[in-house]
């Protein structure tokens, strides 16, 4: 819900997922990558902990953060549709 959230303060427009592109895979992207390597090496008591400094490690980015890479989506999500996802290695 929290993502959704930011989404709409954003002023993001949500579209449907084209065709599988690996990299468009939400997983590989550089929201979660960077969040991997905040995460790395660490271990948590809890789940509950964990969440709380991944909102924390969220809420502690600002606006510039999220647009500068999620604009670079729309390239590679025409990318996807110009080649009806087929899969080229990249």
């Amino acid at each position: 819900m929290k993502t959704m959230v930011k989404l709409d303060e954003l002023r993001f427009e949500l579209l449907p997922h084209p065709p599988y592109f690996p990299y468009l895979a939400p997983s590989d992207y550089w929201l979660f990558a960077n969040m991997k390597k905040m995460h790395q090496e660490k271990k948590f008591g809890s789940n509950e902990k964990m969440i709380a400094e991944t909102e924390a490690y969220s809420e502690s980015k600002d606006k510039s953060f999220y647009m500068k890479d999620i604009e670079k989506l729309e390239e590679r999500w025409n990318e996807c549709i110009t080649l009806e996802g087929d899969y080229v290695d990249v």
